[in-house]
């Protein structure tokens, strides 16, 4: 950097975020220099010659923007921290316009360390547990790689019980290389899914909300920690392992808990390295698809805005105050057609409100199902985040139908393996799929005759946009489908059966007896008895088969209960559930208002209209 120019940043990375940090550099004069593919979206929204043509992870291309960058930094984590670690101990030579050469060392920030640090998922989180912080982390053991992989993932089950998360150690995103382990059926599958990559298993963590918190951290020359502020506390929902919205302030979690989060992101920043270091829901060193928000909602030091401070040693304030009362960010991400995503767009163009702002962000990068191609963020300086969700709602609704859409496309059959004999080749029917490759909830009856006992039931899973698969298994006429079925059942997704069956009623505890999946029986009320012998049969299963048994032809409570079982690991259900339950006082407070101020008689007539 000289006095007759302004400093230059080199970025490793030209995706969306550094797309946002150009977008907050060029109000402030400083140059970006993004090495990346040609026209990537970084480089489109900042015109420099200095801009480097290949990919981040060469370093020869890596020393090509160092020589002519005052300070570099990343967009994404996954870089080659050896090269980073080489650049800022011995330097590159920068030619001189005499002939000469010098050796030129850009600081890193955040530093090598950092994010060789946090690419290694594992050893990240034994920096903090053994940091004198006290941080606390979800307990987890390193799994042995080759052949000694299923007996370490027996003695991690041993040691955490079941389920637990097996996790890639490097190179996971957006629930990338990760995989739920629910019983030991899962040990050959989970090992198969992630490949030879080095892993490591996390005892289940059971979650009511998802917070985040960013973090500017900034340090002396000599690696003095100076500062650490932290931003608002933000929830953050994610679905099919994406982060899809966020919301500030969080819904419904009271303010000590928000500071406790803040207070916990600064410790686990302040042990790290390297200035520009962010901390979001995961540590990241770099801006994060949840501090989008910061844009609008805290323009003064936006996440991008003070990535740059961060990096160039620029003055950071000491309180990150928003300038708006609630905001929401929705993440738009390519439907099942390229254009999926253009009526959002063009609603978001198109709406305008006194009490709510819309910012439409479109990266320009083609649209593929499930990729983040840009975002939304509402703001209101008066609506508290309650009310600005239901502002919001038109948008929301657009964004949950391009998901929905989006799995339909894709969806995929639970059919059973085909068998094949040496005399013939039988294919077993298959279960109906709804709306995901891998349906949350699948729903059988012994005949078609349940389904109509069922299909209040299924009305309340599409109200609650929960994925589902419908089939017929008698447990008397097609004995071996359905046992196929039910210990197929986990290994593709389901996690939580729903089972219908009248008269005798021994489909829903023979179909438990061949599943790890909670299954939910629903008596239908036959022929004789009015039901009762459904219910008996239920719900009298021997010790070791439990089954839920609800009402008789109660499918809507089994469908909520369902629901409910989803929601104590899936938060997006949770928080659905929370409002239905809201919903349902709402009216019968609305009722009872009602026939107090207009009597039992005209109450009761209103009624039978």
């Amino acid at each position: 950097m000289t006095a007759d120019r302004n400093p230059v940043i080199g970025l490793l990375g030209g995706g969306q975020l550094g797309r946002m940090l150009c977008e907050a550099a060029n109000p402030l004069g400083i140059d970006i220099a993004i090495l990346d593919e040609e026209n990537s979206p970084a480089k489109q929204a900042h015109n420099t010659n200095r801009h480097v043509v290949g990919s981040f992870k060469d370093p020869a291309r890596i020393r090509e923007l160092a020589a002519q960058s005052d300070f570099l930094s990343v967009e994404i984590e996954h870089v080659e921290t050896e090269v980073l670690e080489d650049i800022e101990k011995n330097g590159v030579e920068v030619k001189q316009a005499d002939g000469t050469t010098k050796i030129h060392k850009p600081p890193v920030h955040p530093s090598w360390k950092t994010i060789r640090l946090i690419q290694d998922k594992y050893l990240q989180k034994e920096h903090f547990r053994t940091s004198d912080k006290n941080i606390p982390i979800a307990e987890q053991v390193a799994i042995e790689s080759g052949p000694a992989a299923l007996n370490s993932l027996k003695n991690a089950a041993a040691k955490f019980g079941l389920p637990f998360m097996l996790k890639a150690r490097k190179g996971s995103y957006d629930g990338r290389g990760n995989f739920k382990v629910d019983s030991e059926e899962d040990f050959e599958a989970a090992v198969k899914a992630l490949g030879g990559l080095s892993l490591y298993a996390e005892k289940w963590a059971p979650f009511v909300k998802e917070l985040a918190v960013m973090v500017i951290r900034t340090e002396d020359d000599d690696g003095t920690l100076k500062s650490c502020v932290a931003y608002p506390a933000v929830e953050t929902i994610h679905e099919d392992s994406i982060c899809t919205k966020v919301f500030m302030p969080p819904r419904d979690v009271s303010e000590t808990v928000c500071e406790a989060a803040r207070k916990l992101a600064t410790e686990v920043i302040s042990t790290l390295w390297g200035r520009g270091s962010l901390m979001v829901n995961e540590v990241a060193p770099r801006p994060h698809n949840s501090g989008h928000y910061t844009i609008e909602a805290v323009p003064q030091m936006s996440q991008y805005k003070a990535q740059i401070h961060a990096v160039l040693d620029l003055p950071v304030p000491q309180k990150l105050t928003p300038r708006v009362a609630s905001s929401i960010m929705l993440n738009i991400l390519g439907g099942a057609t390229p254009s999926a995503h253009l009526p959002l767009a063009e609603l978001a163009r198109k709406t305008f409100d006194d009490d709510m702002d819309i910012h439409l962000h479109l990266y320009n990068k083609a649209s593929k199902p499930g990729r983040k191609i840009g975002h939304i963020t509402l703001t209101s300086t008066t609506l508290s985040i309650h009310d600005l969700e239901t502002k919001a709602k038109p948008l929301t609704d657009l964004v949950n139908q391009i998901r929905h859409d989006r799995l339909t496309a894709s969806a995929e059959t639970l059919r059973p393996t085909t068998t094949t004999t040496t005399t013939t080749t039988t294919t077993t029917p298959q279960p109906t799929p709804s709306t995901t490759p891998a349906p949350l909830v699948l729903i059988t009856m012994g005949s078609d005759s349940d389904l109509p006992v069922l299909s209040a039931g299924l009305a309340i899973l599409r109200e609650f946009d929960v994925p589902y698969a419908v089939d017929i298994t008698s447990a008397h006429r097609t004995a071996r489908y359905m046992m196929e079925v039910a210990a197929a059942a986990a290994g593709r997704g389901v996690r939580v059966v729903i089972a219908a069956a009248g008269g005798a009623a021994h489909l829903p505890g023979m179909f438990a007896s061949e599943t790890p999946l909670p299954v939910i029986g629903v008596p239908v009320k036959a022929t004789h008895l009015d039901g009762m012998d459904s219910l008996l049969s239920i719900v009298q299963m021997p010790r070791g088969v439990p089954t839920a048994t609800v009402g008789i032809n109660n499918s809507t409570n089994a469908a909520l209960l369902a629901i409910r079982i989803l929601g104590s690991s899936m938060p997006e259900y949770q928080e659905k559930m929370k409002r239905y339950q809201a919903n349902m006082e709402e009216q019968v407070i609305e009722k009872g208002n009602k026939l107090r101020e207009i009597g039992d008689v005209e109450y009761l007539a209103a009624k039978g209209k």
